[in-house]
């Protein structure tokens, strides 16, 4: 793909030094002592039709970012522009009319069901709230056709969220996501909370989804293979800043940055003929609260220098032929991920 290749794509979503800071506070009157950094000037496009992933340690802030970007959490500063337009400050009630193009799947599907409602009354809620349909009538044909777009029986419309696996749930969540027919979907960890052949299940229904609709992802996950599966592009965080963003293909083959190496480094691989040189890190990740200076990652970095201690690395083009793939790293590496090829010793 060619930079020529997304300018001519069209945007649907663009974030622009997007930062949100959590205050502490304390003392007797309650003063803000201190703020958790949480996202930190954060700027990139997603494309229609692409399924862009975020990946990153726990507590990065990438659960943060996709609810900024909702607005379910208020961002401190930034810019978030959909569809050519301005969101950031957009009054409450015209926010809500603009949710119906962007929903989220959450990742727990045990808790963001009320399980005092029945799936009929799960998925007509927001058909209600956004009045999409007239009739009682109307509205349980498009509940029925909810639970068959994500392949559930319809008898499933008079069971409460108790009654279902955990698999069954997030079809369920998918399914209310779905419900008010937007272009745009946070996917927040959704397969994190299930058995590893629920996920692909699941994962797999995403993917056929979006062909059917024409959907757009930001596809949150710890999970490096489930992201590489479902990505056209993918941003790594780190302590609340984009250490890397690629195309998932050479991201994966060709990463630049040291901490996004190191994560590969550490995807267990099923072909026990292949042995990888493990990036060991050392120490902890650095507290939110009081980043380091220059770098966040140089603590961290195999390959820190002094300048990284001193001044913060900006997402600059590390590939000149694609045009497309950015490393906020003042050293970036062009050498692929290591690989090394052994023979199993024979059975005594």
């Amino acid at each position: 793909m060619s930079s020529n290749d997304n300018a001519n794509k069209e945007v649907l979503l663009s974030v622009r030094n997007l930062t949100k800071r959590f205050p502490i506070k304390g003392g007797i009157l309650g003063r803000e002592v201190a703020s958790v950094r949480a996202v930190q000037n954060i700027s990139f496009d997603i494309y229609k039709g692409e399924t862009l992933g975020l990946v990153g340690e726990s507590g990065c802030g990438k659960s943060t970012l996709g609810r900024c970007i909702l607005r379910l959490i208020e961002p401190t500063d930034g810019q978030i522009v959909f569809k050519g337009q301005d969101i950031t400050k957009l009054p409450h009630d015209e926010m809500r009319k603009l949710r119906r193009n962007m929903q989220i799947v959450f990742q727990d599907p045990y808790a963001s069901l009320n399980p005092r409602m029945t799936i009929e009354e799960i998925l007509g809620e927001p058909l209600i709230i956004h009045k999409l349909t007239n009739t009682k009538e109307e509205r349980r044909k498009r509940i029925y056709d909810l639970l068959d777009l994500v392949g559930l029986r319809r008898e499933a419309v008079s069971r409460y969220p108790h009654e279902f696996s955990g698999g069954q749930r997030q079809r369920i969540c998918i399914a209310r996501a779905l419900a008010v027919q937007p272009e745009f979907l946070v996917c927040d960890e959704p397969v994190s909370a299930l058995d590893v052949s629920i996920q692909a299940q699941i994962v797999n229904l995403m993917q056929d989804l979006q062909k059917e609709l024409k959907l757009t992802y930001l596809f949150i996950a710890h999970d490096l293979k489930v992201v590489e599966h479902i990505s056209n592009r993918v941003a790594v965080m780190y302590l609340g800043k984009i250490a890397e963003i690629a195309k998932s293909e050479e991201l994966y083959t060709h990463p630049k940055h040291p901490y996004t190496k190191a994560l590969l480094s550490a995807i267990p691989v099923p072909d026990p003929t292949f042995k990888k040189d493990r990036v060991i890190l050392q120490g902890d990740v650095p507290s939110p609260i009081n980043p380091p200076s220059g770098c966040f990652f140089h603590p961290r970095c195999p390959i820190a220098q002094d300048k990284c201690k001193v001044d913060f690395p900006q997402l600059a083009d590390v590939s000149a032929w694609d045009g497309v793939h950015q490393a906020a790293c003042h050293f970036p590496s062009d050498s692929p991920l290591p690989t090394t090829k052994r023979t199993l010793a024979a059975a005594p």
